[in-house]
């Protein structure tokens, strides 16, 4: 049961990965493209490792899975909030990433 319910949960991780890879190249700016990075990786690498975790059962591996989610959901907000901020101090202007045409 518990290794069905980790395929399930691995399928949305990727189904989510592939939507917002797609969300990702229909914007055009550098802001709203930093947000959907974030979440893309958040979300979807989380729930890729709580399904291997389910499937695998809970074990060493399954806590050092956990383990890296936990690092994963500090350093991701983190860095992506790092890289906005600079480019927002450093004097970058939404708009700025557009093709003139």
């Amino acid at each position: 049961m518990l290794v069905w319910l980790g395929n399930i949960i691995i399928i949305m991780g990727v189904a989510f990965m592939i939507f917002g890879v797609w969300g990702l190249f229909r914007l055009k700016d550098f802001y709203p493209r930093i947000l959907v990075s974030s979440k893309i990786d958040t979300v979807g690498v989380v729930s890729l490792i709580i399904g291997f975790a389910l499937r695998h059962g809970f074990s060493f591996f399954s806590g050092k899975l956990f383990l890296i989610m936990v690092i994963l959901l500090v350093l991701n907000p983190l860095v992506a909030h790092i890289l906005a901020r600079s480019a927002y101090v450093s004097g970058y202007e939404p708009g700025d990433g557009e093709d003139e045409e």
